[in-house]
């Protein structure tokens, strides 16, 4: 819990999502994107894949990602994110506990779980030991079916009370991440925005936009 006497919430910061084909030459986009501005973790995303080819495809993407100080994490995966040595897991609703995630991958994982627009899956997360929470989708998006919207009031609402970082997620853009980071969003988790068009462009247009309302 927060009191009035706590420091400054630190500077809202880029959380990347991978596009679900991450073949061919995207370990060369990733290393553009990465190299454009500063982000603080990479989520990789694949669907309908083994876990053997995963982690053949996660391989060249792990070493870009060490290699820049950016976090690895997996999504949905407990046993993928541990075969790869991973820095952490994210959580669905449906993928797994946070203490199953704990004791698989150790006490320094990132753990993130997916809350959707629900304060009580936030704070039973929390209260479960995970490192940060997603909250979204706020915009419309093709990334994946939008089932939950969330409001700004959420994300104001948990850093008003939590110190454990909160995440916003779902159809994020450099013109209307604003509002996001003023309502107390500690990472935008974004994927279209960056993939769909020039990836160096995209970054260097989110870290404009952040750098517009944070100063």
């Amino acid at each position: 819990m927060k009191d009035e006497a706590d420091i400054p919430r630190a500077p809202t910061q880029l959380y990347l999502i991978s596009p679900l084909d991450v073949g061919g030459a995207f370990p060369d986009r990733l290393a553009r994107a990465l190299d454009a501005g500063e982000v603080a973790a990479f989520q990789f995303r694949v669907k309908d894949v083994d876990q053997h080819e995963a982690a053949r495809l996660a391989e060249p993407l792990q070493k870009i990602c060490a290699d820049r100080e950016v976090a690895f994490i997996v999504n949905d995966s407990i046993g993928l994110a541990k075969r790869l040595g991973a820095d952490g897991v994210h959580l669905g609703q449906e993928d797994g506990s946070v203490e199953e995630a704990r004791q698989a991958l150790g006490r320094d994982a990132q753990i993130g779980v997916t809350c959707n627009a629900s304060r009580h899956l936030a704070m039973e997360a929390g209260e479960n030991g995970a490192d940060y929470v997603a909250f979204g989708a706020f915009f419309p998006t093709t990334t994946k079916v939008t089932k939950h919207i969330a409001g700004l009031d959420v994300l104001e609402w948990w850093q008003s009370i939590f110190e454990i970082p909160c995440v916003a997620i779902g159809g994020i853009t450099p013109e209307n991440c604003g509002d996001l980071v003023r309502a107390g969003a500690d990472f935008l988790a974004v994927s279209g925005a960056v993939w769909n068009g020039d990836e160096e462009a995209a970054v260097r247009a989110f870290h404009e936009a952040l750098a517009a309302v944070q100063g």
